[in-house]
């Protein structure tokens, strides 16, 4: 990095830093009940390592209103949807489920399987829309180095993911001692980033298993990596709404759930009737 361009760049204080809340081999970051309440649309992350072994049993269960985004490091993930869709989710690959109206799934781990799951709260038009799901390969993940591009467009890559609009989701690696410094599109305000390898400063040094979140602003942070590291970054215009919360879903407004709620119990019961729950 240049000196021009690190004296543009002033440190973007951190607002929040956490650790979350371990259960087995899964960490909850974020939940719509705290932290995302204050970085929605991002209103949900897990950090997971786990083995095929030692796996939770997910079985089948629902959500509404939401997007659900799964960022997979290593190892393959088994899914399968009541939209028909099912298939194995490999090492790097992507998993974008628009939940919408209401949807369930079920996954199990193939093998040791590490990554992130992030849950975006949808905005209105699209909370009660039809499901639809979108599984890239590693290589239908466009780049612009260090990052790929999960979600939204940083520099020439864009994804193909059919997201809302203003929200961006990056995977990012740096080598020790790289610098790289992320510019936000004028309209993000909400920013933060989480470390599954490694360390970085920001400039206050953010470790593995940690999540931070940014005070809400459209600057732009500098990262320089304390050993070979691997994050993933999220900047978005806040979502206006309130997140009125069911047990797997978030809406903007009761109705809304109550719709989503409605079509979930409908699914439910037909997967009854074809004795895959009970």
């Amino acid at each position: 990095m240049s000196a021009v361009l690190k004296s543009r760049v002033a440190p973007r204080a951190i607002a929040l830093r956490t650790r979350g809340h371990r259960h087995g081999a899964i960490t909850r970051l974020v939940s719509p009940s705290d932290i995302g309440e204050l970085i929605k649309p991002f209103v949900f992350l897990d950090l997971f390592d786990v083995s095929a072994s030692a796996a939770p049993n997910f079985g089948w269960h629902p959500h509404s209103g939401i997007a659900t985004l799964t960022v997979l490091h290593e190892g393959a993930l088994e899914y399968q949807e009541t939209t028909g869709v099912k298939g194995i989710l490999p090492a790097n690959g992507i998993e974008w489920m628009r939940a919408g109206s209401g949807v369930w799934h079920t996954g199990a781990a193939r093998d040791r399987t590490k990554g992130f799951q992030l849950w975006i709260a949808l905005p209105e038009e699209l909370e009660n829309s039809p499901s639809q799901s979108h599984y890239l390969s590693p290589d239908q993940v466009p780049e612009e180095k260090p990052a790929r591009v999960i979600l939204g467009s940083y520099g020439r890559a864009k994804s193909a993911i059919l997201a809302p609009e203003r929200i961006n989701y990056l995977d990012v690696q740096l080598a020790a001692g790289e610098r790289w410094t992320y510019d936000p599109p004028p309209d993000h305000d909400v920013m933060w980033l989480a470390v599954s390898e490694g360390a970085v400063h920001t400039p206050e040094l953010v470790c593995a298993g940690e999540f931070v979140a940014f005070e809400e602003s459209n600057e732009a942070v500098g990262i320089q990596a304390d050993r070979p590291s691997r994050f993933v970054l999220g900047s978005a215009a806040k979502h206006p709404h309130d997140l009125v919360l069911g047990n797997y879903s978030v809406h903007t407004t009761r109705a809304a759930l109550a719709a989503g709620e409605a079509q979930i119990q409908r699914i439910g019961n037909q997967l009854v009737t074809a004795g895959l729950l009970r």
